[in-house]
């Protein structure tokens, strides 16, 4: 038993961290579409229709 538990003390490794020189740098490529769709009741529609002036 303390065998063991020298041996995993002699085995235990040392970590390091260490911060990169370069500074890090994250590329987001996003790409957002938006569609619109729209439906018109037939009343409107043709009320429209009969006055192209009315937007």
């Amino acid at each position: 038993m303390i065998v063991s538990v020298a041996m995993a003390g002699m085995t235990g490794g040392c970590v390091t961290v260490n911060a990169p020189d370069k500074p890090i740098v994250i590329n987001l490529n996003i790409s957002i579409t938006q569609e619109v769709v729209y439906r018109l009741d037939g009343e409107a529609k043709s009320l429209i229709q009969q006055n192209p002036g009315i937007f």
